[in-house]
C-alpha cells in the first residue's frame, strides 16, 4: 500500500483525522497492525466512535461537548436515524438537564417522533387499522407538552403547542378509524369501547361527534337502549346540528353512516 497518495473514504465523507492516523502509524511500522484486516466501514465506525468518546472525555459537561451531542441528534435526525436519534437527546436531557439548549432537546426529540405522524390518515386506507401503533406519536405529544409545561417562554414553545394539536386530532381521527373498523365487521363491543375511549380522552377533537355517533349505533346493535338513548343525548346536546341525528341514520342498519360524504 502506498500510503502517500493513499486516500480513504466512507459513506462520502473522508475519514477523521484520527483514522488517519491510525492508517500513516501503520505504513511506518513494522509491528504487526491489528487493525489491517478491518473494512473501510469497521475503521470509519471505530475512529467515529473514539473521536466522540474523547470529546466527551475531554470536555463533558461543557458547552461545546453539549452543542456536539445535540447537533449529532439533529444529524442522525436527517439521516433518519430516528432511533439513534431519539437515544442520544434521551440521554442528553438525562445527563444535563440544566442545559439551556434542554428545551430544544424537547423540541427536536417531538419532532423526531413527529416525522412518524404526517400523512397519517393519507395512508389508513391502505393498513388494517387495528394493528397500527400511534406509540410515536403519542412519545411526540409528551415530548412538546414537556417543553411548553416547563419552558412555556421557550421560541420553540408556540410551534410545538401547534403540533400538540395536530396529534390530539390526529390520534382521535385514528381512534375513529379503529372503530368504524370494528363496526364494519359486526365487532359492536370493540366498535363502542374505541369510541368511548376518544369521548374521554380528546373532548376537544372534532372527531367526538362522530364517536357518539358511533356509541350510539354499536349500543343500538347491542340492544343496549339505556346506553344507546345517553349517548344519543349527549350527541344532541352538544352537536344539535349534526347530520347524524336524522333517525334514518341512526338506527337505519341498511344504509351505511360512511356514505354521508
Amino acid at each position: 500500500m502506498n500510503c502517500k497518495h493513499s486516500v480513504v473514504r466512507a459513506s462520502g465523507l473522508l475519514i477523521p483525522v484520527l483514522l488517519a492516523s491510525w492508517l500513516a502509524a501503520g505504513c511506518g511500522s513494522t509491528t504487526k497492525d491489528e487493525t489491517s484486516a478491518w473494512s473501510t466501514e469497521k475503521l470509519y465506525a471505530e475512529a467515529r466512535q473514539e473521536s466522540e468518546n474523547g470529546l466527551e472525555g475531554r470536555a463533558a459537561g461543557t458547552v461545546m461537548a453539549q452543542q456536539a451531542q445535540i447537533e449529532r441528534a439533529y444529524a442522525l435526525y436527517r439521516q433518519g436515524e430516528k432511533a439513534q436519534a431519539l437515544s442520544t437527546l434521551e440521554r442528553f436531557i438525562k445527563l444535563h438537564p440544566t442545559s439551556p439548549a434542554v428545551d430544544y432537546a424537547l423540541y427536536l426529540q417531538g419532532l423526531v417522533n413527529f416525522n412518524d405522524n404526517l400523512g397519517i390518515l393519507g395512508n389508513l386506507a391502505k393498513q388494517d387499522l387495528s394493528e397500527r401503533d400511534q406509540q410515536a406519536s403519542r412519545d411526540s405529544y409528551q415530548s412538546f407538552k414537556q417543553l411548553v409545561d416547563q419552558y412555556p417562554q421557550s421560541r420553540y414553545a408556540e410551534d410545538a403547542r401547534v403540533r400538540m394539536n395536530y396529534i390530539l386530532n390526529s390520534l382521535a381521527a385514528y381512534e375513529i378509524h379503529v372503530a368504524r373498523y370494528y363496526f364494519r365487521r359486526g365487532a359492536y363491543v370493540a366498535a363502542a369501547n374505541r369510541a368511548q375511549q376518544t369521548v374521554q380522552e380528546f373532548q376537544q377533537s372534532p372527531s367526538v361527534e362522530e364517536a357518539l355517533f358511533i356509541l350510539a349505533r354499536s349500543y343500538d346493535r347491542l340492544g343496549l337502549e339505556q346506553l344507546r338513548d345517553d349517548a344519543t343525548r349527549v350527541l344532541k346536546q352538544n352537536f344539535p346540528d349534526s347530520a347524524y341525528l336524522g333517525a334514518d341514520v341512526l338506527f337505519d342498519k341498511k344504509k351505511p353512516w360512511w356514505q354521508l360524504w
